[in-house]
């Protein structure tokens, strides 16, 4: 693992270089990543496990404590934190590139340590956006449907999907949504890897992530879009396509990283 700590010999920030993404390189990341989950299907199926068991406990949540007006931006936003839950997934592919031998509680015990470096810091970015992306639901729900007490979920759909107020927010939410994912995508999807891969400030991973973007704005947001149909389209049966959706991703995420970002 290389160690620059995110500083040059004139003590200014480093300037990673990227490489312009294609076609082929989501092709290629994407067999790599199914390569790794097919290695150790045991460790990857048991991340995405974890990361059903929380949408549904986050969900029942919701229930139990009569805040089922927010289900679905739960729905929706829980996946801008996978980047976040992927780490066990990026260091399992990282190993296995560098044809190193792991366990499940190597992976694991990487996973702590990296609460101790910047990843802690991207963590609360990444949950701010995701803060602000559910309150934003609850304001256009009160702009639109003049927010009233929803006594299940079927009663919020009844609510969104029936009316006139309720394709506004669908539209209005859309929107917004779009926006707020895009940003927190494109801050997060090279960041991520980058901070477990090498000793760079949260700031600069994050930068660079939005350079790879703004590099191949239609391959990467593309990618992004496939990330995001991928996951709700795993979410609809009572998220079980995540456990095995959510691995995947994770996988070819670390790979297309290694083919966007210089490695020294």
């Amino acid at each position: 693992m290389e160690t620059n700590h995110g500083q040059g010999d004139d003590a200014s920030p480093i300037r990673l270089a990227v490489r312009t993404a294609t076609l082929e390189d989501l092709k290629a990341a994407a067999r790599a990543g199914l390569r790794d989950m097919i290695a150790r299907p045991g460790l990857s199926l048991f991340f995405g496990l974890v990361y059903a068991l929380l949408g549904a406990l986050l969900i029942a949540g919701l229930a139990v404590f009569d805040q089922i007006w927010i289900a679905i931006a739960v729905a929706v936003g829980f996946p801008l934190v996978a980047p976040f839950l992927a780490a066990g997934l990026y260091e399992m592919s990282r190993r296995l590139a560098r044809g190193e031998g792991f366990s499940a509680s190597d992976i694991l015990l990487v996973i702590f340590t990296q609460q101790r470096r910047e990843f802690r810091w991207m963590s609360f970015v990444v949950l701010f956006v995701f803060w602000i992306w559910a309150y934003q639901i609850r304001l256009v729900l009160a702009l639109t449907i003049h927010y009233r007490h929803f006594r299940s979920l079927e009663d919020l759909l009844v609510g969104v999907f029936t009316t006139s107020g309720g394709a506004t927010f669908l539209l209005i939410g859309t929107l917004v949504g779009a926006f707020l994912a895009t940003v927190l995508y494109s801050v997060t999807v090279i960041a991520m890897p980058l901070l477990l891969d090498r000793d760079v400030d949260f700031v600069t991973a994050m930068i660079t992530s939005v350079r790879a973007v703004l590099a191949s704005p239609v391959v990467m947001l593309g990618w992004g879009a496939a990330v995001g149909a991928l996951t709700l389209a795993a979410v609809v049966p009572a998220l079980l396509g995540v456990i095995f959706v959510f691995p995947f991703l994770g996988h070819t995420t670390w790979h297309l990283y290694g083919r966007l970002i210089s490695q020294r």
